[in-house]
């Protein structure tokens, strides 16, 4: 059992930063891979970005790539998203996700992650 909290969100003006950080409990996180997902208001949750368990490969939605960077500290049991450049069409709430030890590859899709955090807010103001 995997147990997520997210933290960090917050309001920011467009072109700002946030960092989100994403505690795991549980002595096998290491082991397991970690996604970012956001759910914007009247939409369908999507696929922000993803670390594999070593944080040696990274993926990232075609919308963030370039403004935002996924890492992880195994040692502190956290995956941290660093956003930059922050637009008004960031605003949702992010969710933190961890998948099992599977595929070397980072799954990108919400039905392969086994574990969710409640979600912060993340709000860009323009």
């Amino acid at each position: 059992q995997v147990l997520l909290v997210e933290s960090g969100g917050g309001l920011v003006q467009a072109g700002g930063s946030l960092r989100l950080s994403c505690a795991a409990s549980g002595p096998t996180f290491g082991t397991y891979a970690m996604g970012w997902f956001r759910r914007a208001p009247g939409k369908e949750r999507e696929f922000v970005a993803a670390v594999s368990w070593s944080g040696g490969t990274a993926r990232y939605s075609d919308s963030v790539q370039d403004r935002f960077t996924i890492s992880r500290d195994i040692a502190k049991n956290t995956v941290y998203l660093q956003m930059n450049s922050l637009k008004p069409e960031d605003t949702a709430v992010y969710y933190c996700a961890a998948d099992r030890p599977g595929p070397p590859r980072p799954p990108t899709h919400a039905y392969e992650y086994d574990y969710w955090g409640q979600g912060t807010q993340v709000t860009v103001s323009s």
